[in-house]
């Protein structure tokens, strides 16, 4: 079986970022960040009103990093949330000001 070599010259020209692009993005991501601190908090929340009872150290310890891995999931995902979404507000201020740049030569 043989596939058509395709033409590396032939390259789709990739679309340029504008600043509304990144501010519905950062706005997206905010939110989903947003959506994830709530559920953080929630769950360690829930963590911290519902102690483990065990008298098994085994079952305690086990217990105690299943709960610190979870939170730290949850946290590490709410915080590139908004770091992704901080990033896209600087990308778009950076895009603003070359955009006055090129108008102003």
């Amino acid at each position: 079986m043989t596939f058509p070599m395709s033409n590396s010259s032939e390259k789709p020209n990739p679309k340029k970022p504008t600043p509304a692009n990144c501010l519905i993005g950062a706005t997206i991501s905010g939110a989903l960040g947003y959506a994830l601190y709530t559920l953080t908090a929630s769950i360690i929340q829930t963590f911290a009103t519902k102690p483990l009872t065990s008298s098994n150290t085994l079952v305690l310890r086990i217990g105690s990093l299943v709960r610190t891995l979870v939170m730290g999931v949850a946290s590490l995902g709410t915080f590139i949330f908004f770091f992704v979404a901080f990033g896209l507000i600087l990308l778009a201020i950076q895009l603003l000001f070359q955009k006055e740049k090129t108008t102003e030569s």
